[in-house]
């Protein structure tokens, strides 16, 4: 038995195992079926957005993302500091180089330092962004919802958009997290930008064992998105191809799993914020340990908790408190 406690453990006691059982007695288990068509359609209606394109994993929803938005070999992306390295990885699968700013309070790509790197060391001619100190063109920026904390990008998105960057949201950990003040008020996590991303892996909120989604609400991005997660097929019978694919199409089994997770979401986050008021509860009258707070612009998901240590209190070092 493992001596880790899992981040996040699926919940699968609703209708996972009548849809799955559907699958197999068609033999409907591959990437077509009933159930891809359906959980796409219920991810798009849940957040809000035009269109949901569902992929292998959440790191594919990346890769293809940039692709759509333009980001070219010997690009630049900017990406924030913190955070897991899919979207790193997603940059890199592209040719491009990634610029990493700094983090705010609630452990995300910092709005304000963000903005300032943009007007303080770029230069915008002929209708791209250059990095003054490299000269590459800056195609893109992905800001992570890291731990279901929703980025403020209330005004860094005009910015990207004067600037000709586009803004590719990696939801991926902040299914449920919905905007209530500001600008972007009543949008969810992943429908602010041109396109967002989110990832059903093991451990998110709700799983599909692994998966991910393109959302977006331009259709040319759409139908590109789910020509190129398709092998990029011009000809079906002929199976031409004028341009390089990925075989990153979810399977039929997989979205039946996410379309009975996704019914049971409101269960799922009642419960998180039961176990996040929980720790905030226990913590606050404890010396030297906290509960990290979550933005209050954002209703949130609670997906994991944080907690703080004040090394003033605790003199040993990150290691061994670990331990």
């Amino acid at each position: 038995m493992s001596p880790y406690i899992p981040l996040c453990v699926p919940f699968l006691s609703g209708n996972e195992m009548e849809y799955v059982k559907e699958c197999i007695d068609t033999e409907w288990v591959s990437s077509a079926g009933k159930y891809v068509d359906l959980f796409e359609n219920k991810i798009a209606k849940y957040t809000g957005s035009k269109f949901a394109i569902a992929c292998v994993n959440g790191t594919s929803a990346l890769q293809v993302s940039l692709r759509l938005a333009g980001v070219k070999s010997g690009d630049e992306v900017i990406v924030p500091t913190l955070t897991f390295i899919a979207p790193i990885n997603a940059v890199v699968y592209n040719g491009a180089k990634p610029i990493f700013m700094d983090a705010d309070s609630f452990y995300n790509m910092d709005a304000e330092k963000t903005i300032e790197f943009i007007k303080e060391e770029t230069v915008f001619t002929n209708g791209y962004t250059y990095n003054k100190a490299t000269n590459s063109k800056i195609s893109a920026i992905i800001p992570v919802h890291v731990w279901g904390n929703a980025v403020w990008l209330d005004e860094l998105i005009p910015l990207c958009q004067e600037r000709n960057i586009a803004v590719v949201e990696d939801a991926s950990e902040s299914l449920g997290t919905m905007y209530i003040d500001g600008d972007n008020s009543g949008k969810h996590t992943g429908t602010v930008g041109e396109i967002g991303c989110l990832s059903f892996n093991g451990n998110k909120i709700i799983t599909t064992g692994g998966g991910g989604m393109i959302l977006t609400d331009d259709p040319n991005y759409a139908e590109r998105a789910k020509y190129l997660t398709t092998q990029a097929k011009d000809d079906l019978v002929r199976y031409i191809h004028n341009e390089v694919g990925y075989n990153f199409r979810l399977t039929n089994i997989q979205a039946a799993l996410g379309v009975a997770q996704l019914e049971q979401l409101p269960i799922i986050l009642k419960r998180k914020r039961e176990i996040f008021n929980q720790y905030q509860t226990a913590l606050n009258n404890i010396d030297g340990l906290a509960h990290a707070g979550v933005p209050n612009y954002a209703d949130n998901n609670h997906w994991l908790n944080l907690l703080q240590i004040d090394n003033k209190v605790y003199n040993e070092d990150r290691e061994v408190l670990m331990k």
